[in-house]
């Protein structure tokens, strides 16, 4: 039994104590029946009017509760519609307790749509200035409705991206603007369009940094950025122009240091002042004509021998030999001049391999030189292991350039329709001639040497073989060379027999008597004659093809 039963019952029986307490009340005061009967009914009506009134209040907190309950249900069934919510189960619950819990819910919901809707203004007003500052379009939401958490979510991961790219946009434009402000003031330029004002002169957080803005400025700093490297251009070529008439005119070097400044910078004003400085160096050129041109003719020459111009080629060009000094022919160089170099630039690798093929070869010849020299063995310090190996390296290195070279060199020809040509020669037939004179020189030294060695064998058979090298330890009665020689000029003249020997006072045998001895074996001067005609031919050979290659490099 609950609790409350049990205080019912307890005021009923309270009730009927009282009923009989009064009831014995009025039998010992002696009030009669019909004052008992209205006592009771007032008593009757006195506890019905409380009671009514305590069931008139009790059924009002009913009332009011199931009015809340619906008024707050209707609420919530808005706020979970708008903020994308499953509905509120009321299942299993009374009447007070259920409003109890509505009525939390829905302030607990009531707080969550202010959340959403104070973070939704945040985000738009963000929002606004993202897109006032980047010129972009506001992102798509109703503000009118509670957005869903997903929303917000997506909300705020599209302001995330949207500040990194400002942030992307307004670095980009702090470094494209310095970099213009520097174009600018190198070319001596001051903003001309309201862009270009927009850029350089006003607040750079005031700048819109639209995709379009962006791209105009890229634009600008390109444009900016072309005209300064044709400044350049302009100034370099100025500045060569330059530097060659004062070699030409031979300009003081005090007058040189005045140009010092423009020599460097590349602005506005110092292409001017390089400009100014052209015009005054063509007008003193016109006034020097025979020494410019005479320049300019050591320039081609120079400039032929890099690009190994045959005679021909050089004869090619006739104005060179004219003794007529005008402002056409002048021209005609300086067009020659231009065209040289144009054409040493376009190939210089190939030139400079060439050359460097030509050093090497040098060095080899001299390092194949010094191999037949005997005094290189007097050498101390180590030279001569040096020189070995340099030699070594040459005989390695020259043959991996020479194919190299020759790649380039198909390449050339396939280029421009033509053989390439070193002092009027292909250069790989160039090449395979010195190897041939090297290999001719050194048989002729090999014939020579081997002439020689006959040539003293013969002799030796002839006359007689004088002991060179003395040995260790002689026997006895041997007598030193010099002596020897004594006696055999003394057997000489007493005319000893052919095959007779002379012994000396000692018993030892001096050597053979040679006035009239014949040869051991003729086929031996035979080979030294056959020796010495290669030889002469070989020299002949080599001298022949020397000479050639110096006739094609004469000067006219």
């Amino acid at each position: 039994m609950r609790r409350s039963e049990i205080h019912a019952a307890e005021s009923v029986e309270c009730l009927n104590r009282a009923l009989n307490r009064l009831k014995d009340i009025w039998e010992e005061i002696g009030i009669p029946e019909d004052q008992r009967l209205q006592r009771t009914d007032v008593v009757r009506k006195h506890i019905k009017g409380l009671l009514d009134m305590m069931i008139a209040e009790e059924d009002s907190l009913r009332k009011r509760l199931m009015s809340s309950i619906e008024s707050c249900r209707k609420e919530l069934d808005v706020l979970f519609t708008e903020l994308q919510l499953s509905p509120f189960e009321d299942e299993g619950r009374t009447m007070l307790q259920l409003e109890k819990d509505i009525r939390s819910r829905l302030e607990v919901m009531m707080k969550q749509k202010s959340q959403r809707v104070k973070e939704l203004k945040r985000l738009s007003k963000q929002d606004r200035e993202l897109c006032d500052i980047m010129c972009s379009v506001p992102f798509c939401i109703d503000m009118d409705t509670v957005p869903s958490l997903e929303q917000l979510d997506s909300y705020r991961s599209y302001l995330s991206d949207l500040t990194k790219e400002k942030d992307r946009r307004h670095g980009e434009f702090v470094g494209i603007k310095r970099q213009i402000v520097v174009c600018m003031e190198e070319l001596d330029q001051l903003p001309d369009t309201s862009f270009e004002r927009d850029v350089v002169c006003e607040d750079e957080e005031a700048f819109c940094l639209s995709g379009d803005n962006i791209t105009a400025l890229r634009l600008l700093l390109g444009q900016l950025e072309d005209r300064k490297t044709e400044n350049e251009l302009v100034c370099n070529s100025y500045r060569s122009k330059i530097q060659e008439l004062w070699e030409r005119l031979h300009v003081l070097q005090e007058e040189r240091e005045c140009m010092s400044d423009h020599m460097v910078q590349s602005r506005k004003r110092n292409m001017d002042a390089l400009e100014a400085e052209c015009r005054r160096l063509d007008e003193l050129k016109m006034k020097n004509m025979k020494n410019v041109i005479g320049a300019i003719r050591a320039e081609v020459a120079l400039f032929w021998e890099r690009c190994f111009y045959s005679l021909a080629q050089r004869r090619a060009f006739t104005p060179y030999y004219d003794v007529d000094y005008t402002v056409e022919l002048l021209n005609l160089h300086e067009a020659e001049l231009l065209s040289l170099k144009k054409h040493y630039e376009d190939h210089r690798e190939l030139f400079e391999g060439v050359t460097r093929w030509q050093d090497s070869w040098t060095l080899f010849l001299q390092l194949e030189k010094k191999v037949t020299d005997p005094s290189r063995f007097n050498n101390r310090g180590g030279n001569l292991l040096k020189e070995e190996k340099q030699r070594a390296e040459l005989q390695k290195s020259l043959p991996k350039l020479e194919k190299s070279l020759k790649t380039q060199v198909d390449l050339w020809e396939e280029e421009q329709y033509r053989e390439f040509l070193v002092n009027g020669q292909r250069f790989l037939q160039y090449v395979e001639e010195q190897w041939e004179l090297l290999r001719l020189e050194k048989e002729r030294g090999k014939n020579e040497r081997q002439l020689k060695k006959n040539q003293q064998m013969e002799h030796d058979l002839l006359y007689g073989t004088a002991q060179r090298t003395p040995s260790k330890r002689r026997l006895a009665g041997t007598p030193t060379p010099g002596k020897a020689r004594k006696l055999n000029a003394t057997s000489s003249i007493y005319g000893s027999t052919p095959n007779g020997t002379l012994r000396s006072a000692f018993g030892g045998t001096l050597c053979q008597s040679p006035v009239l001895r014949l040869p051991m074996s003729a086929s031996k001067v035979s080979s030294a004659l056959s020796v010495c005609v290669q030889a002469q031919r070989i020299t002949f050979k080599i001298v022949f093809m020397a000479l050639r290659n110096e006739l094609s490099l004469s000067p006219p």
